[in-house]
């Protein structure tokens, strides 16, 4: 039998573990760019400041809720899976009351960060729409009991930060175009690489019934849909670049080819190792490209 953790602590340190905080990496520097793009850095740097700790704060806050409902929902299915039985809460080590507990402590804290945006910078847009945030990403979860599309529910929850980025420090940056081609970058691109990753469970998701794209077409199609979602990305990001005056500059523009041959490198090591190469498709060279885009955004913008 699997020893339960006992302190407080201990279980924090597995559910964060469980979660993979480090998959934060995905989302974060785009929240930072549309952060910077709507910031008007006239303001003292203390006030800049105060506003992107918050947005990260927030960030970390609801990626660890909708994580941990994701857990928490696919305990029993995750149990019956050989890839994901040892999740912490499918084999027991962190309990249902644990793991529901640090959820809505999550949800509590994200809710308290967005609702400091009002009396310390007098936006209330952020605490008049951290609930419905929270119901939205929340809802990903569920989406693979009933449509293949499960894979746009994951990239529409994570094209929100950018968005939420904007809307907590300049909400009348939303009428341009140029946030919502990066966050049809983070929809598609996201989307692509999920497809991508529930090629593991091809098998499984059918015999549970559950549904994806992998599930629904096979193998080879799938393959196919997700090469079509980066194709798709990259147009839209290649786009915000030409929207956006402050991000013509060479960083960006020298961080597209770069974007581009790792999307062709992701799906090369999955053409040519199977699943052997899901590791580093999915996590390693989405990374790189995550990090690798947000940097050259904020160097052109600071230069």
């Amino acid at each position: 039998m699997t020893t339960r953790a006992q302190t407080a602590p201990s279980r924090l340190a597995l559910a964060a573990r469980d979660i993979k905080l480090a998959h934060s990496v995905f989302a974060l520097p785009f929240a930072i760019l549309g952060a910077a793009l709507a910031a008007d850095f006239s303001e003292s740097p203390s006030h800049l400041a105060l506003q992107l700790v918050l947005i990260v704060l927030c960030m970390v806050a609801a990626r660890t809720w909708a994580m941990l409902v994701n857990r928490l929902a696919d305990a029993r299915i995750d149990a019956r899976n050989p890839r994901t039985k040892r999740r912490a809460m499918a084999n027991g080590d962190l309990s249902t009351r644990d793991g529901r507990t640090i959820a809505l402590a999550s949800a509590a804290l994200f809710c308290a960060f967005a609702f400091l945006f009002w009396p310390l910078t007098g936006n209330p847009w952020p605490a008049i729409l951290c609930v419905p945030v929270l119901g939205f990403i929340a809802l990903y979860s569920f989406t693979k009991r009933f449509t293949a599309l499960c894979h746009a529910f994951l990239g529409a929850a994570l094209a929100l930060s950018p968005v939420a980025a904007v809307i907590a420090i300049d909400p009348a940056y939303l009428a341009g175009p140029t946030i919502w081609l990066i966050a049809g970058f983070v929809l598609l691109w996201v989307a692509g690489f999920d497809i991508i990753y529930a090629l593991q469970d091809l098998d499984f998701d059918r015999s549970e019934g559950l549904h994806s794209v992998p599930a629904a077409l096979g193998w080879k199609r799938a393959i196919w849909v997700s090469r079509i979602c980066h194709l798709l990305a990259f147009t839209s990001l290649t786009l915000a670049w030409l929207a956006e005056p402050r991000l013509g500059g060479i960083f960006l523009f020298a961080g597209l080819s770069p974007v581009a041959g790792l999307l062709v490198a992701e799906h090369s090591v999955l053409a040519q190792r199977g699943k052997a190469g899901l590791d580093m498709a999915f996590f390693t060279l989405n990374g790189i490209a995550s990090v690798t885009l947000g940097l050259a955004g904020l160097i052109d913008l600071f230069a």
